[in-house]
């Protein structure tokens, strides 16, 4: 995916649909706020779990630590061993309500990279016939990486989060968030430990995708 030229498109986004959850989180209460944002279409959605703590000195002022987090039924929900999803996600949960300000973005269309849950199990069929995934995509005739993060930017700046470090091991995403006006000023790495059934997959990110694994 080619990184787009630097843009600032402001979306017809509802930010009104905001509330307070507490989720169960490794045994222990976190109360997080939470905020839903519709794009252009009903496929262009995000949500925002935002962990902040009053009164911690600095913490309104430091970039916030972000996870902008693509969605994962097979993974996120089922646990998949097949991706890293779920072990991101957890990961990133961990460092974001443990620091006095945290934002994890769910992008739920972002399915497969961009392709959706139908395609990517079709890319799961090539897959389990040799292909790597980056060429099973392409086998089915999906890209590679089809991903938007304009709707992650524009939640940022409704946040008032102009400047973040950015969870993730994709200097892709650092590249296209950069182009649509947000200052990643870090890039901090969320790396799992591989499985005997995701082990292929992680190392063709690493070499073919150029993640930071």
């Amino acid at each position: 995916m080619t990184p787009r030229p630097l843009q600032s498109v402001k979306l017809d986004i509802d930010w009104s649909a905001q509330t307070i959850l507490p989720i169960s989180f490794k045994g222990r209460e976190v109360v997080l706020e939470a905020r839903a944002y519709q794009g252009c279409d009903e496929a262009t959605q995000a949500m925002a779990l935002i962990n902040r703590v009053p009164g911690t000195a600095g913490a309104s002022d430091a970039p916030p630590l972000v996870r902008v987090h693509s969605g994962c039924v097979t993974g996120d929900i089922f646990h998949s061993l097949r991706c890293d999803c779920y072990a991101q996600l957890q990961a990133a949960l961990e460092r974001i309500t443990t620091t006095p300000n945290g934002v994890l973005i769910y992008l739920p269309y972002h399915e497969g990279r961009g392709i959706g849950l139908f395609q990517k199990i079709r890319a799961y069929a090539m897959q389990d016939q040799g292909l790597d995934t980056v060429d099973a995509n392409l086998e089915i005739g999906s890209p590679i990486d089809a991903r938007d993060y304009t709707l992650a930017a524009e939640v940022l700046r409704d946040l008032g989060f102009p400047k973040i470090r950015l969870m993730t091991n994709n200097p892709l995403k650092v590249t296209e968030l950069s182009a649509l006006g947000i200052e990643v000023v870090e890039q901090v790495p969320l790396v799992t430990a591989p499985s005997a059934h995701n082990k292929r997959y992680l190392e063709t990110k690493r070499k073919r995708m150029a993640h930071k694994l």
